[in-house]
Parts: C-alpha cells; sequence; structure tokens
C-alpha cells in the first residue's frame, strides 16, 4: 500500500491531535496540579518532565533531589560523559538531539559475558552487567529505571573502591528491592561517608519512562 492509498478514517471522537499543542498543554497541566514547592529550584523542569513520562501529578511529593544533582549531571554532559543504562528501554528513551556533545548512551545488558557473570555471581543479568560499566564508569551519567539489584550492585561497587559517577538517576521499579534500593541510594552519604549526587522516587514507583524522561531534562535546560 502507498502513502497515496492511505486515509484517515472518519472522525468518531473530539480529541486533540495537534502534537505541538498536546506537548505544550500537557506541561501546562503538569504545572497546573503538580505541587513542586519541595523540588530545588534548579530541578523543577526535571520533576516535569519525570511527571510528564510517568502521567502521575502526585510523584512531585515522593521524589528525593539531591541538591548538586542538576547542576553534576548538566556539567558531566557537557564534559562529554556518557550515559549508562541498566535498560535497552531506558537507553531507548534518550532523545539523543538533547545531548550536548553528541554522548555516547550505553547499555551493557545484551554483552556475552553477562549471562556466565550473572550465573558465578548468583545474581541478576542486569546487576552482572553493571560491573562492565567499570572501564567508563568515573564520572559518568547513570540510569537505573528497571532493576534494582543494578543499584545495590553500583553502590557496593563504589563501597568497593570502584570509580564514582558524576551522578545517578536511580528509580528502578517493582515490588522487590525497589524501595529498599533506592532508599539505600538516599542514606549512602550518611551511612558511608560518600557524596553522590542522585534523582530518586521513593517506594516501588519508578519506570525506563520516568527515568529516560529525567534524562532528557538533565540534558537540556529547555522544556
Amino acid at each position: 500500500m502507498t502513502q497515496l492509498d492511505l486515509r484517515r478514517p472518519p472522525r468518531a471522537y473530539e480529541y486533540v491531535d495537534s502534537g505541538p499543542a498536546i506537548y505544550v498543554d500537557s506541561f501546562a497541566t503538569i504545572r497546573r496540579e503538580a505541587d513542586l514547592t519541595g523540588v530545588p529550584a534548579d530541578a523543577e523542569k526535571l520533576a516535569v518532565r519525570m511527571i510528564h513520562g510517568s502521567g502521575q501529578v502526585d510523584l512531585a511529593r515522593d521524589l528525593v533531589v539531591h541538591p548538586q544533582m542538576v547542576s553534576a549531571s548538566r556539567a558531566a554532559l557537557e564534559a562529554g560523559a556518557p550515559i549508562l543504562c541498566d535498560a535497552t528501554m531506558v537507553a531507548t528513551g534518550v532523545t539523543r538531539a538533547r545531548l550536548p556533545k553528541d554522548n555516547d548512551v550505553l547499555c551493557f545488558l545484551n554483552d556475552p559475558r553477562v549471562p556466565g557473570l550473572a550465573q558465578d555471581w548468583a545474581t541478576t543479568r542486569t546487576a552482572a552487567a553493571v560491573s562492565l560499566w567499570e572501564p567508563v564508569l568515573d564520572g559518568a551519567l547513570v540510569a537505573i529505571g528497571n532493576a534494582p539489584t543494578a543499584l545495590f550492585h553500583l553502590l557496593e561497587m563504589i563501597l568497593a573502591g570502584g570509580p564514582r559517577p558524576a551522578a545517578v538517576v536511580g528509580c528502578p521499579v517493582g515490588f522487590i528491592g525497589a524501595a529498599e534500593s533506592k532508599q539505600a541510594l538516599i542514606d549512602f552519604r550518611d551511612e558511608h561517608g560518600i557524596d553522590l549526587p542522585y534523582v530518586t522516587v521513593t517506594g516501588r514507583r519508578g519506570g525506563s519512562a520516568m527515568t529516560s524522561s529525567a534524562l532528557n531534562a538533565l540534558a537540556q535546560e529547555r522544556e
């Protein structure tokens, strides 16, 4: 079927179908309905995009944003740092045109070494893949949106003397370990004396869309 053969079906519903209008109205709705008073001033657009990616205006009350999260992330990206993702869905959600230095967006989940490492270490493939970040982890922007085990593994690597990323978007989702891994990220400085800039959302919520939305906000100031 060629493009000339295609026809739009008869309009049966009343809805906004202009892409630009949907975009503008969406962000206006978020700012009207969400309570952003607890969000750091420079992280407002970060919060708005994370709400946009989740469709949940009450997300703002569960966001925890380190005071240097936005500045550290943008400085890293402007310096050409890579973005390291725990899942391909997170990597796919990054809008490459927003990246300031055509930064690499990397996910090692499908690396052939991962299954063997996961088996040897009796852990998840996603956690095992985090160890493959080590050569490029120093000063990178980390994004974990799926696996709590990946966030735990990253923190354990750092505690063991491994490289430190510039900042962490830590929003794994789920019922087993998600809330606990994010609380470990929040408590990392107080418990271990390592001040790691981060953004997270307390509780079970999270996911790839929310995490990639955060990355897109950090990549560029423009909403």
